[in-house]
Parts: structure tokens; sequence; C-alpha cells
């Protein structure tokens, strides 16, 4: 049996890869977003996190919040458009992050719900993911949650839920 650590960002995109399980009989969740601004938006965060984590009774680690690592990773990157260079480090940051609590804590592979929105490029994902879980020794699962409707189904289940949902990605730059 293999034992998958999760990268989540939000409650929502986690909501789909918890309801199908096509992961693995040993999932656990990792939610790790230095990127979140402000602290209250990832307390809101956090909260509905734990909401959807509690409603599926999957397990969890809770990685530290530290936006100034953040800051100092994406410093002069702010006028970077959404998608593009800043991205690219925060996602590969937190799926790094996620590798190295993986080795760390035995699991044998990571993946990431970051596909679940329509606004993360799939296969920037999937690359960056591949990249970090090879620099530290352990497997990356690729997935697209969009697929069968994901990003719809878990739009539903969060009204089910009444789950907070978002309206940017979490960073001081995605907010305009």
């Amino acid at each position: 049996m293999m034992k998958v650590l999760l990268h989540v960002c939000c409650g929502p995109d986690v909501t789909v890869p918890l309801e199908r399980r096509e992961l693995t009989d040993q999932l656990s969740l990792f939610f790790f977003n230095p990127n979140i601004h402000p602290t209250e938006e990832y307390a809101r965060r956090l909260a509905a996190f734990l909401k959807v984590a509690c409603h599926y009774q999957a397990e969890y680690i809770l990685g530290d919040y530290q936006p100034e690592d953040w800051t100092g990773l994406t410093q002069g990157y702010g006028d970077a458009r959404e998608g593009g260079e800043r991205c690219r480090i925060c996602i590969g940051h937190r799926l790094d992050s996620t590798a190295v609590k993986a080795q760390e804590l035995g699991f044998d592979a990571i993946g990431s719900v970051f596909t679940t929105s329509p606004l993360k490029n799939l296969q920037l994902v999937n690359e960056l993911g591949q990249s970090a879980a090879d620099r530290h020794g352990i497997r990356f699962i690729p997935a697209d949650y969009k697929k069968k409707d994901g990003f719809k189904r878990s739009v539903q289940i969060c009204k089910e839920l009444d789950i907070y949902r978002q309206n940017y990605c979490g960073c001081r730059f995605s907010i305009r």
C-alpha cells in the first residue's frame, strides 16, 4: 500500500480528491500555504480546509504559516502576470515543501489538489510536482481533478457543506 501526502491549497479544491479517493488507501493531507494574504484570509481558508478534512475523516498535517518566506522567494515578481513566473515560484515552493515533509515522514509519494481549479495550469503543476519529487527521491502522482466535471462537483460540495470559497488565488498580488 502506497502512502501519499497530498498538498492542499484550500478546502474547496480538496473536496473532489477526497470524494473520489482515487489516489491510495493511505492518504494524508498537507495544508501548506505561506502565500495566503492577509492573515485573516489564511484563517478562513484553514477553517474551510479543516471542515472538509473532518467531514471526510481525513488525516492531515498543518504546515507552518510563514508568509515572510514566501515574500522573500517572490520578491521582484509583484508585477508578473497571474500564472507567470511568480506563480511558478509559489507552486514550486509549496510542492517542494510537500516533498520534503513526505520524505521526512516516510511517505512514498506526493500529489496536489491544484488541478481542481480551472485557473491552474495542469502541465505546470504536474511538471513542478515531478521535479520536486525527483529532487527528494519520492514519487509524484500527476492528476487532473477538473476531469469528469471535478470543478463543478467541488462547487456543489461546497454549497452542500457550507464551505468558504475564496475569490482569488491567495497572494497579495492576486487580490487585484
